[in-house]
């Protein structure tokens, strides 16, 4: 991804404006994607700033000026609604890719009174993610139903990504997380089809630079490791 955001900025400096003064969206999406064709856009809409458009690719947001000029990539806020307005439209941008994923795509640990559930995206060998896993009766006690992603932060090939193929490919995903957890020396090693890969890139996609990260339905994210009843008041909240 931020390879992807320096192509981006300096493609964004070889922009030639549009013809017209009137936007016209297409044109703007169509002279975007031509000089730089690694870009997906999926939407252009007006920002809440006067000649400023926002243009959506994946989950972020980009600003663009109506002439097809400047690109800006940061963050807007309503200073006196005191809201972060970025943030807003990229939760649901986030929300859109995380509820795509398939229940049979992740490793679910279901609370027995479920009241949430949160998206967790994890390293087998990382130690916070350990630390989390090892109190996962306390999270389900909560009614926390826990929702596993793979995010192996050494990359594809690592010995996180290859433990992480093989919890996949185990008879039982959720005792083979649990032992590969624990450091136990029983996890077998194994390969299958699996979606490791498909969860690397969805995390790339949203923006995970650590683990544990976990994210919510509605795309509220909650970086890093929270204590179980923490992290139930923090659903409650967002509810």
């Amino acid at each position: 991804m931020r390879k992807f955001i320096q192509t981006l900025l300096v493609g964004s400096l070889f922009l030639s404006p549009l013809a017209n003064a009137e936007v016209d969206k297409n044109a703007l999406k169509k002279l975007l994607s031509e000089r730089m064709p690694s870009l997906t856009v999926e939407n252009i809409n007006p920002s809440e700033i006067k000649g400023l458009y926002e243009v959506m690719v994946g989950a972020n947001i980009f600003y663009v000026s109506e002439d097809g000029r400047y690109l800006i990539q940061g963050r807007m806020f309503d200073l006196v609604a005191k809201k972060d307005l970025t943030e807003e439209k990229l939760a649901v941008a986030k929300a859109a890719l995380i509820n795509g994923v398939a229940k049979d795509e992740m490793i679910i640990f279901k609370a027995p009174i479920q009241k949430y559930v949160i998206n967790i995206f994890t390293d087998i060998d990382c130690g916070y993610c350990r630390k989390l896993h090892a109190e996962i009766d306390q999270y389900l006690a909560e009614g926390i139903t826990v929702q596993y992603l793979f995010f192996p932060r050494a990359g594809k090939d690592s010995e996180s990504y290859k433990k992480a193929v093989s919890v996949w490919c185990a008879d039982d995903k959720n005792a083979a997380l649990t032992a590969a957890k624990s450091n136990s020396n029983s996890l077998a090693t194994k390969t299958c089809k699996n979606p490791v890969d498909a969860h690397m890139a969805l995390g790339d996609e949203l923006g995970v630079r650590g683990t544990p990260m976990m994210i919510t339905s509605k795309g509220t994210v909650y970086p890093g490791y929270m204590p179980a009843k923490k992290l139930a008041e923090a659903l409650r909240q967002d509810k």
